[in-house]
């Protein structure tokens, strides 16, 4: 049979309308390219309709900043997208910190129906092949859809399940029961350690008798890491009620199997700290809250993107391409192979920058259009002072940390060059045939090895320029680069309220550290 083609071959096909999706259809609308979105469900934004299943958000909201000034917002502002409409902000939509999932629901489809974005409801990609140089996505009446680029945008599926004998019997965090008087004077496992695992085993504190929650690795907290995935204080009251021993405990080792009986569960568990090598436990319920995966199987195999982290993301090039499929791109949270728990690709706050990077990307591969840029005077001080007033006052640079910074190229005539908000490895693979520097903040290398909280240990003193290489907290980093090196480094001093502009101890050595660089430059080039 003949398949039904519903529309002309576009340059863009996306997969999925939730937070990445439609970032994306804003931007190549914006650039007048054309592009569809298939989205399964019947309004942008599915995932969050039922994630987090307690609905509350980690995602920080904060309306009121004491600043006017809408880029620096952003810093504070984790679950807006970037748009051109300034009524387009999440911030009128709720005012609590920790916002409700319902509202970002509400938010993102008020984002796509103001902007008019072009999205096809209820169409579910069952499978992805190739056609020609491009792409066919096939939904599930058997109409397809065909483009030059795939951009897959379609977020993790819930079910991330580790292979333990039984776990079939237990309950998933994607269908489990969310109210606690379910649990009331229960025995509880919770498989797992990260967010979802420790938000139900709160949800839980005030009815069930025991819960245990189980899992191989240590349990990093957000705020010691700085990655936002990590445990969040918000969803770490389970940890009082253990060490204040409040019947509730942690146990480090795997879960070796589950068998399901009249009484409940047995669950024989080996301890990775204790004597213990093998222990039975009865539970009278079990829930699986372990993380999130991406689902490959609806790629044929002659495109089928290769899979990173135990096979959980897609492995991508600094371009957020496929690495063995050419023209397959991702945007929103399958981004994040690129910074896994080092930085935010993963969220909102961060890959709304990624996503914008991408569009500027496809912008230089296909369509002919320059990454954006300024010219400046080819001085130190016009150099320093274009630096100084993008590290006070961007959001990209402060959200996506270490990994999309400035950049400044110095040709071997004329003046100097500003590109802003490109990926760094991105960068780096454009082979500049001058010297170039990238501009980022980044936390120092050790910054989760210590407690910040612990007053005995040493910090560097604020806008102290002679102690900044030794910086732990956000700072502004610039390194300068040519012919495939690194020709030196220049860190900006630590302060309080991260506004980098004393002029002693900031834009002075800023730009001392510039006119080194130039003169360098010229040596290099012959000038």
């Amino acid at each position: 049979m003949q398949r039904e083609f519903l529309y002309d071959t576009y340059d863009y096909l996306i997969i999925g309308a939730g937070p990445g999706g439609l970032q994306l259809g804003q931007l190549l609308q914006a650039a007048g390219r054309s592009y569809r979105i298939l989205e399964s469900g019947g309004t942008p934004g599915g995932f969050f309709k039922t994630f987090p299943r307690h609905r509350q958000l980690i995602s920080i909201n904060k309306p009121h900043t004491g600043s006017a000034d809408p880029e620096l917002n952003l810093r504070m502002d984790w679950n807006s997208l970037l748009t051109p409409d300034p009524r387009l902000l999440f911030t009128r939509y709720s005012a609590q910190y920790f916002p409700q999932a319902d509202d970002l629901v509400r938010y993102l489809t008020d984002v796509a129906e103001t902007l008019g974005l072009a999205i096809s409801y209820g169409i579910r990609a069952v499978r992805i092949r190739r056609a020609g140089t491009g792409f066919e996505v096939v939904d599930q009446g058997g109409r397809g859809y065909r483009a030059r680029r795939l951009v897959v945008a379609t977020g993790l599926s819930p079910y991330n399940i580790p292979a333990i004998p039984g776990i079939e019997s237990a309950e998933h965090y994607a269908t489990m029961s969310v109210d606690p008087e379910d649990f009331v004077d229960q025995r509880v496992l919770i498989i797992g350690k990260g967010n979802s695992a420790l938000e139900t085993a709160d949800n839980l504190i005030a009815t069930a008798a025991v819960i245990h929650v189980a899992g191989r690795s240590s349990i990093r907290m957000a705020w010691n890491s700085h990655y936002v995935g990590h445990l969040r204080a918000v969803n770490n009251n389970f940890l009082d009620t253990y060490q204040l021993k409040s019947q509730n405990a942690l146990l480090d080792g795997d879960v070796v199997s589950i068998e399901r009986d009249d009484a409940g569960y047995r669950v024989r568990f080996s301890f990775s700290r204790a004597d213990e090598v093998v222990k039975q436990l009865r539970y009278d319920r079990v829930l699986v809250c372990t993380g999130f995966r991406f689902d490959a199987s609806i790629f044929d195999q002659d495109c089928r993107p290769e899979l990173v982290i135990d096979d959980r993301f897609p492995a991508l090039t600094p371009a957020y391409e496929s690495v063995n499929v050419p023209g397959l791109y991702f945007a929103g949270t399958l981004m994040q192979h690129r910074d896994f728990k080092k930085s935010t690709g993963g969220f909102i706050h961060g890959f709304r920058y990624a996503v914008r990077a991408l569009s500027r990307i496809l912008d230089e591969r296909y369509h002919g259009r320059e990454w954006p840029q300024r010219q400046l005077d080819r001085t130190a001080d016009a150099l320093a002072a274009a630096v100084t007033a993008r590290v006070n006052r961007s959001s990209a640079l402060w959200q996506q940390f270490g990994v999309i910074g400035d950049l400044l190229l110095i040709p071997p005539a004329g003046p100097a060059r500003y590109l802003e908000e490109i990926p760094v490895d991105h960068a780096h693979e454009k082979h500049y045939d001058c010297d170039y520097f990238t501009i980022t903040l980044e936390y120092g290398p050790d910054h989760d090895k210590v407690d910040p909280f612990d007053i005995t240990v040493r910090r560097t003193a604020q806008n102290a320029a002679d102690q900044a290489v030794d910086a732990a907290y956000l700072h502004p980093v610039i390194r300068q680069w040519g012919s495939g090196r690194l020709r030196a480094t220049h860190h900006m001093a630590e302060n309080l309220e991260n506004q980098w502009d004393d002029q002693r101890a900031h834009y002075a050595p800023l730009a001392g550290f510039f006119a080194a660089a130039l003169a360098r430059a010229a040596v290099a080039t012959g000038r």
